[in-house]
């Protein structure tokens, strides 16, 4: 008998069972066991392949002959899974094993019960919400060549493989993948292929709305290339309806959250039994809580940012570095203890819908509300099951979910998409909409998407509203040749902390000028980021746009890396945190 079992049944103590133990009563023994649920091992490849399948299909193993890598472009709901399964079961009938990357393993749960649904035992899951032992034998039953395919993460790159046929890396554009924080910093879709190189093995990117750097790659013959162009059963893309924002606005300050279409489109919605899901990139309750009198924000003591207030702890917290504050009554400015709460979270939107509609079945899914191991997993089945009419999430609810009977989906603030001063903006925001857009009408074809927007002549729209990928990359592949970004460049970029202000942009002036000479044409900076300071340590900013010159490259790090270690011994500087980021994100 297991020792916590004998424990509950008998109702004795630890110590009363040590007691028996030590007097020979009780014979304890130490044994190996599974924590891993085992399913049995049996392939159960149940379904036919469409036409357009069966097609991409051949198309990627004949690109395998030649190439390397193959990037299978598909559609929202053209079935990419399918065309990974058949692949799948070719490497694990041959005797090899797989490695299948996720964005965010833990946020896809319908796609592993997919998976476990046709391999069975043959499959094991790995990702950081599991405890130490169970990723333990993970590790070990990949090293024993016990389990063939394994769905991780980034972290799924460092298991044992000892015979590794394929590596296929889902949502391939998604930035989850770019190891940020802590060192080392690296792109788990480039890893896998130079790691999938080790082994001969085949790489297979997926995504239907591919990083430019990928469909660069594509187009250029580096990469072999596959199109899924449309959904399987022949269901129809979701028509798509931009609401303009500013004709939507009433008297008085603040923001609509809800317009009165897209109420209208919500209550139809759910009269006709159908699912809504509506998509807000903050979460939280308001982003600002602002003095009516003189407008001042509250700000972190430790970030250059603004406090959001939550309401579910009716405290302010910062969202970069986490910490929480007491709601603030009286303003440190000018005393008044009058404030507004500014635009709007997922929090705020989930209150404000159940007063519009009192009826609606809402629930919420951002990092607030799903922070449990099986808190994500429990709010997809009782949405799958219908017990939820409204799902109102940040980009959670794009990862990897697919649900039948959801016919309406609604962005509610697309210009906060559009407004990030970063060169990816424009792939980031036709990403983001395009992937939620692509939650609708995935098998009726009865989709509708809605977009609240003020820029509703924003270019990117337009290449959403057409569902046009082509469009979209060969704008942007020629503002990035012109302003020479990726992939016609290189981003090295190096972030200097410190306490003191004056310290840190005294470091970061001398760090420049040591490259001028040799790198100065092609650097920027040294400038403060947006936010300038996080965990109270101020920060500066030096970007090297370097031109694929392997030579160039290296010269450019070598003198990176050197001038680290003279700062570092520099007792002026050598406290100074100084962060390199290759191919920054």
């Amino acid at each position: 008998v297991i020792q916590a079992e004998l424990l509950k049944k008998s109702n004795a103590t630890a110590a009363q069972l040590k007691g028996l133990i030590d007097k020979g009563i009780i014979i304890t023994e130490k044994r190996a066991t599974d924590r891993i649920k085992g399913l049995p091992k049996d392939l159960n490849i149940d379904f036919t392949l469409s036409t357009a399948q069966q097609n991409a299909l051949m198309e990627v193993k004949q690109v395998f002959e030649t190439k390397q890598v193959c990037l299978l472009h598909g559609v929202t709901s053209s079935g990419k899974t399918q065309v990974y399964i058949n692949l799948i079961e070719e490497n694990i009938i041959a005797g090899k094993q797989v490695l299948y990357m996720l964005p965010e393993i833990a946020l896809t749960a319908q796609v592993i019960r997919r998976l476990q649904k046709h391999f069975g035992g043959y499959i094991g899951i790995y990702h950081s919400k599991f405890s130490q032992n169970e990723r333990v034998e993970i590790w070990n039953k990949v090293k024993n060549g016990e389990l063939k395919v394994v769905l991780a993460a980034r972290s799924g790159l460092f298991l044992p493989f000892t015979d590794l046929g394929l590596v296929i890396v889902d949502e391939e554009h998604d930035s989850s993948y770019k190891q940020q924080d802590p060192a080392p910093r690296y792109n788990a879709r480039d890893a896998a292929i130079f790691y999938a190189s080790l082994f001969k093995a085949k790489v297979l990117l997926g995504s239907a709305t591919p990083s430019v750097e990928s469909y660069f790659n594509a187009q250029s013959g580096k990469y072999g290339f596959s199109v899924l162009d449309e959904r399987y059963g022949g269901v129809q893309l979701p028509v798509i309806e931009l609401i303009d924002i500013k004709k939507q606005f009433k008297t008085g300050n603040e923001k609509i959250m809800v317009s009165q279409p897209m109420q209208a489109a919500i209550e139809d919605s759910i009269e006709r039994g159908k699912q809504v899901i509506l998509f807000q990139n903050r979460r939280g309750y308001s982003p600002y809580q602002v003095c009516k009198v003189c407008g001042t924000i509250p700000h972190c003591r430790y970030c250059d940012v603004s406090l959001s207030f939550h309401k579910n702890t009716n405290k302010l917290h910062c969202h970069y570095c986490g910490t929480v504050y007491p709601l603030v009554h009286r303003c440190e400015a000018c005393g008044s203890d009058q404030f507004i709460q500014q635009n709007f979270g997922t929090e705020k939107i989930e209150e404000k819908l159940e007063e519009l509609i009192p009826k609606a079945r809402i629930a919420r899914m951002d990092i607030d509300s799903v922070r449990g191991k099986m808190a994500h997993d429990n709010l997809i089945q009782q949405f799958e099951q219908h017990r939820v009419d409204v799902l109102i999430g940040t980009q959670m609810v794009v990862k990897g979910l697919d649900f039948e009977n959801v016919n309406l989906v609604g962005i509610l603030d697309a210009d906060s998409l559009l407004s990030f001063a970063d060169f990816r903006v424009n792939e980031r925001a036709f990403q983001l909409m395009e992937q939620v857009s692509g939650r609708a009408g995935r098998k009726d074809g009865e989709g509708k998407v809605m977009i609240q927007v003020a820029q509703t002549g924003h270019p990117v729209l337009a290449y959403v509203a057409a569902h046009d990928y082509a469009l979209f990359y060969e704008n942007e592949i020629h503002s990035r040749r012109q302003f020479f970004y990726p992939p016609f460049a290189r981003i090295i970029q190096l972030t200097l902390k410190h306490r003191s202000k004056d310290v840190v942009a005294a470091a970061a002036k001398v760090f420049a000028a040591s490259l001028k000479d040799e790198f100065g044409s092609y650097m920027i900076g040294p400038a403060e980021p947006v936010v300038n300071r996080v965990r109270n340590q101020y920060l500066m900013e030096l970007l090297f746009k370097l031109p694929k010159d392997t030579a160039l490259n290296n010269r450019c790090k070598s003198a990176i890396h050197d001038q680290v270690a003279l700062m570092h011994n520099d007792k002026n500087y050598k406290n100074v945190v100084i962060i390199a980021d290759v191919d920054a994100m």
